[in-house]
């Protein structure tokens, strides 16, 4: 029985991901560097991604 996963490399770190499938549009986070990334294209198995800024909250302390 085979698993399909795809691959694709942080734009930041540049660490090796491997995942489960996914589709445009979706987030995931890095594992070395916890960067959240989103899925821009996914063709012939590889994710291009993109970093996208997390907005934190101001708790105004």
């Amino acid at each position: 029985m085979s698993t399909v996963t795809l691959t694709g490399v942080c734009p930041e770190c540049e660490t090796d991901l491997t995942v489960p499938p996914v589709t445009r549009g979706e987030t995931l986070s890095c594992p070395e560097c916890i960067l959240t990334l989103r899925v821009e294209a996914v063709e012939d198995g590889r994710l291009t991604l993109e970093m996208i800024e997390v907005q934190l909250r101001d708790w105004g302390q």
